[in-house]
């Protein structure tokens, strides 16, 4: 059963080596993304489950003890997903996973074993929240941290530039991420985050049906768009 989760974008930059001189625009954000693992840690889950959204050779699912390299944006750095098992995956962590792996180092996390899932960002909505149930069922307690970023056409300066849907697309995300809704969250449209290169909506989908009868609550605790990318960091407990 779903007993937490904490919601976090995951853009390379929140790791400082790769962000460098910009490292300090994201202050605020890393340290929203530190209390909400603390909401994570307190929640005294048997297992913690990292899901991000996965190119096609990051999906499935990924053991604890799995590593992961920031190499590819410029900085020798690697991660590892929870405790090392003295075992060797066969892949590295997809980017969004690898964040996660620093989200977790840098919180010093102890409390639970790891594992994580790479999701498709195409994925279909009624596919991501069976995915869900079925995450939710592993444990008596389980907690997610699940990453992902909201629309990427805040701005023209944006990835995907100016896109004027972009902006209620984000808030009606963060409305539901930050009060725990399942419904709504399940009902962001894929298409339409498609367009938007949303790539937090199917991890966010996954959500959906993990937290469904639960009966958490929702606390938003960031929402912005830096770089024109929509992050928001959030928790249910």
């Amino acid at each position: 059963m779903l007993v937490a989760a904490a919601v976090c974008p995951c853009p390379p930059l929140l790791v400082p080596e790769v962000a460098a001189g910009a490292a300090p625009e994201l202050d605020a954000l890393r340290d929203a993304c530190a209390d909400a693992l603390g909401v994570l840690a307190a929640a005294r889950p048997d297992v913690l489950l990292v899901i991000g959204p996965a190119d096609l050779a990051g999906r499935g699912p990924h053991p604890e003890g799995a590593t992961g390299s920031f190499k590819g944006f410029g900085v020798d750095l690697d991660v590892r997903l929870g405790r090392d098992l003295g075992t060797v995956a066969d892949r590295p962590l997809p980017p969004s996973l690898a964040v996660g792996a620093w989200l977790l180092a840098r919180a010093q996390w102890a409390e639970a074993p790891v594992a994580g899932l790479g999701v498709g960002e195409p994925l279909e909505t009624d596919r991501c929240t069976s995915t869900g149930q079925d995450l939710a069922a592993r444990a008596e307690r389980v907690a997610l941290l699940v990453m992902g970023d909201g629309s990427a056409c805040r701005t023209v300066k944006a990835p995907g530039y100016l896109d004027d849907r972009a902006e209620a697309f984000d808030a009606a995300a963060a409305h539901a991420l930050g009060t725990a809704d399942p419904g709504a969250l399940i009902a962001l449209d894929e298409l339409l985050a498609y367009e938007l290169k949303a790539a937090g909506r199917a991890p966010w989908q996954v959500l959906a049906g993990a937290g469904e009868g639960a009966g958490l609550r929702g606390q938003l605790l960031y929402e912005n768009a830096p770089y024109g990318v929509g992050y928001l960091v959030a928790t249910w407990s």
